[in-house]
């Protein structure tokens, strides 16, 4: 019968250590060859294609302000570049509210584009400030927009001054009075001005609480109203049980509050 003769330590060792170096020279052979095709001028970026909304950016206006950045950017392999990178950079651009980034093969990227939809002036008209219509800030200087409303308060509640705006500016439409500016001062009282440049104090509250003001007011004007000529100057809606207004040449107080003082606006 045939014998078997067990191998040498020695033999078995160097045996396993060829087997590890062999398999580390794959790898490394590997590794290089795939550096070398990531590299490989045929994944280089070629160029970058720009969808969606495009109303205030262009391909060459695009170009023009992030020449720099892309340079970086599409220095590396298309197949290694960071999309999310190259997403922040076009994010930075004035008036693009979010870009995705996606490849398209073999060399290219494909930028698709949401724009701010601007509603409204932040702080002063022409302050390089908007609300887009999700009540978000953002900085951009307009040459195309048509007359918007300023709003104003604090940053983080700009959501709730647009939305605010909207409810109010439905009421006051009823007598066609349009709502050119709404305030939110720092200790929560509302103010707003009226597109004949009435100042109209509204005072703290719910937004259920300063409709009801406002409702009272619009409900009750033309009343007031019908038997004076004078402009509309102020009116103070911060009253328990109704309201103050002032009309060119003429002062009057609905349904007489219970404080006789005017109280303060904030």
């Amino acid at each position: 019968m045939p014998t078997t003769t067990d191998m040498p330590l020695d033999v078995k060792l160097m045996a396993l250590a060829t087997q590890l170096l062999l398999g580390v020279f794959a790898l490394l052979a590997l590794g290089a060859l795939g550096t070398w095709a990531v590299r490989h001028p045929a994944w280089t970026v070629k160029g970058i294609s720009v969808h969606g909304d495009v109303a205030h950016q262009n391909a060459v206006g695009l170009r023009a302000q992030l020449a720099t950045q892309m340079r970086a950017r599409l220095s590396s392999s298309f197949l290694t570049v960071d999309l999310d990178q190259v997403r922040q950079m076009f994010e930075q651009v004035p008036w693009v509210r979010r870009a995705v980034v996606q490849r398209e093969f073999p060399n290219r990227l494909r930028v698709t584009l949401q724009e701010h939809d601007a509603v409204a002036w932040w702080g002063e008209a022409g302050s390089g400030e908007l609300v887009n219509s999700h009540g978000e800030v953002f900085e951009a200087s307009p040459d195309d927009v048509d007359q918007l409303p300023e709003l104003a308060g604090p940053e983080d509640r700009a959501g709730e001054v647009l939305a605010m705006h909207k409810t109010l500016q439905a009421q006051f439409a009823r007598l066609e009075l349009g709502l050119d500016r709404l305030e939110l001062g720092e200790r929560g009282a509302w103010r707003a001005r009226l597109h004949s440049g009435a100042v109209v104090e509204l005072g703290r509250g719910t937004p259920d609480e300063l409709q009801a003001r406002v409702q009272r007011f619009v409900g009750t004007l033309p009343q007031l109203t019908e038997r004076t000529a004078g402009a509309l100057q102020t009116v103070d809606l911060r009253y328990p049980n109704g309201y103050a207004l002032r009309i060119r040449g003429v002062t009057t107080t609905s349904d007489h509050p219970a404080n006789p003082r005017t109280p303060t606006n904030r």
